[in-house]
């Protein structure tokens, strides 16, 4: 079957333009968490989501939304004690990722009826994307566009040095804490593309081969943007062929275009 073929298809359809408003997505949130160096916090948030999982299994709720609900008190919660009560970054985000795999663990083990499938949250399958989290995507997506249109100069000053930021009396607090929020949001919704096991990589490794080649913030997040649609395209392909997990192939697929471009970096600088 060609790709002209599996265009007939609803659901790769869906597949397509999930990855499009996701990339989107990640490329504008992923070039602050690259350039603020918050890869940690974000892989901290990524595995306290499967506390808020275990929670819409366990009270018979939208495991996204209760996912979602939980991911952003614990993106505030890691902000909160790094912040205000004098814990280690690391010691804080090692709390929450804890706290929320425990939780996770535990109420689903507990959850009555049917064992809920976790697969598709731990590991992704973007063939499984619906209208409703395509819609979603396309909110976020827009929102995100319009707050970095509003706060540009903020964000890039705050990304770049916090105390400059403050000493500009720019909105330092207000910029960290909703960057946070749209951080949580943005990997609960990405869920469903590569999982949770691997999500990390899909906010982080687009931005890595950007920065390769500008520093420009905002050119950073359009080609960030880019290469992450390209790779989830790439990545969609080639699983289908060779019938392998489409969201573990995407990220393999964003890795190997990284190396590809650090060598061709490294052909120009010789």
């Amino acid at each position: 079957m060609n790709i002209v073929e599996l265009l007939d298809y609803a659901f790769f359809r869906n597949a397509l333009w999930g990855s499009l408003f996701a990339s989107i997505a990640c490329g504008i949130i992923g070039t602050y968490v690259v350039t603020r160096r918050l890869v940690f916090i974000s892989g901290g948030i990524t595995h306290a989501s499967l506390g808020g999982l275990g929670i819409g299994f366990y009270f018979s709720l939208s495991p996204i939304l209760s996912a979602m609900v939980f991911s952003v008190f614990s993106a505030f919660g890691i902000q909160w004690l790094s912040r205000k009560q004098g814990v280690r970054e690391d010691s804080a985000i090692a709390v929450f990722w804890s706290l929320g795999m425990a939780i996770g663990i535990v109420l689903t083990f507990l959850t009555s009826g049917y064992a809920p499938n976790l697969s598709e949250y731990l590991f992704g399958n973007i063939l499984t994307i619906t209208s409703r989290d395509i819609a979603a995507l396309v909110v976020l997506s827009v929102v995100l566009t319009f707050f970095f249109i509003l706060f540009y100069h903020s964000i890039v000053s705050v990304s770049f040095d916090t105390e400059f930021a403050r000493t500009r009396r720019l909105p330092t607090q207000f910029i960290e804490y909703t960057m946070m929020l749209f951080i949580a949001v943005t990997i609960v919704l990405s869920i469903r593309l590569v999982g949770i096991v691997l999500l990390m990589s899909l906010i982080t490794v687009p931005q890595m081969t950007a920065n390769l080649f500008t520093v420009n913030y905002s050119k950073m997040i359009i080609l960030s943007g880019l290469l992450s649609f390209a790779g989830c395209v790439a990545g969609l392909l080639l699983s289908y062929y060779l019938n392998v997990p489409s969201g573990a192939f995407i990220i393999f697929v964003l890795i190997i275009m990284f190396f590809i471009a650090k060598a061709i970096k490294s052909l120009f600088r010789r």
